[in-house]
């Protein structure tokens, strides 16, 4: 029977996805990864790799949460055409791939999870989040669509792990999506693409975790200062 590590301090898992579509990197593994063994208020980020494949990144997310048993996780996906940081606020129960994935799938209006609900809230502070991030001087907005890609597949998958478990010690674990830019590096082999720095892109998702490991009831805003 293999050995369960047991961590003696909190855990914040923060997974990104390998490259796509011939693209030479991921953003939100490059993210996630410079953001590995950092630590706020007593915990410590762990950072895992999904395949960009359906079914296989839910494997591979399982693996992670087994592994680390965390009391935060925050998923990272690309979206290329957006220029913020943007924490997504809904996942819908709806696999409609425009393109194939990375193992040639393509699945048309099927279910993440046969019979489970039509969506999920992020439980992440999503609005904090994105007014601290802002505060820092990070470009940031709360997106209402994770689109019907893999994104919105792990993050789906997620929830729907996290929707009354106790996956972590001590309690309910929060968890969400958060869709990151293009790095300068990738937007350049895509002419019109918009991009943030990795350095800008890390320190968003810094503040977004401190504030999300302080904050659990979201700040309520409109007005057009989120949206």
């Amino acid at each position: 029977m293999p050995h369960q590590a047991v961590h003696t301090t909190p855990t914040v898992l923060v997974t990104g996805f390998e490259p796509f579509d011939q693209d030479p990197l991921n953003p939100s593994w490059e993210v996630a990864r410079a953001l590995d063994g950092w630590q706020h208020a007593g915990a410590t980020v762990r950072a895992v790799q999904l395949p960009c494949v359906f079914g296989e990144a839910i494997v591979q997310l399982d693996q992670a949460l087994q592994q680390w048993r965390p009391t935060l996780v925050i998923s990272l996906g690309l979206a290329g055409g957006r220029a913020e940081l943007t924490p997504e606020r809904v996942a819908i129960n709806v696999d409609d791939a425009r393109i194939p994935d990375n193992a040639g799938r393509q699945p048309v209006d099927a279910a993440v999870q046969a019979g489970g609900p039509a969506a999920y809230f992020s439980t992440l502070p999503i609005k904090a989040m994105v007014r601290d991030m802002r505060a820092q001087g990070v470009p940031a907005s709360v997106s209402n669509t994770a689109g019907t890609f893999v994104c919105n597949h792990i993050f789906y998958a997620l929830m729907h792990r996290l929707a009354g478990a106790k996956v972590g010690a001590g309690g309910a674990v929060r968890g969400g999506f958060i869709h990151v830019p293009a790095l300068p590096a990738l937007a350049a082999l895509h002419p019109g693409m918009p991009s943030m720095a990795l350095e800008t892109q890390v320190r968003g998702l810094q503040v977004a975790i401190q504030t999300a490991l302080a904050v659990h009831d979201d700040v309520r805003e409109t007005g057009g200062q989120l949206h």
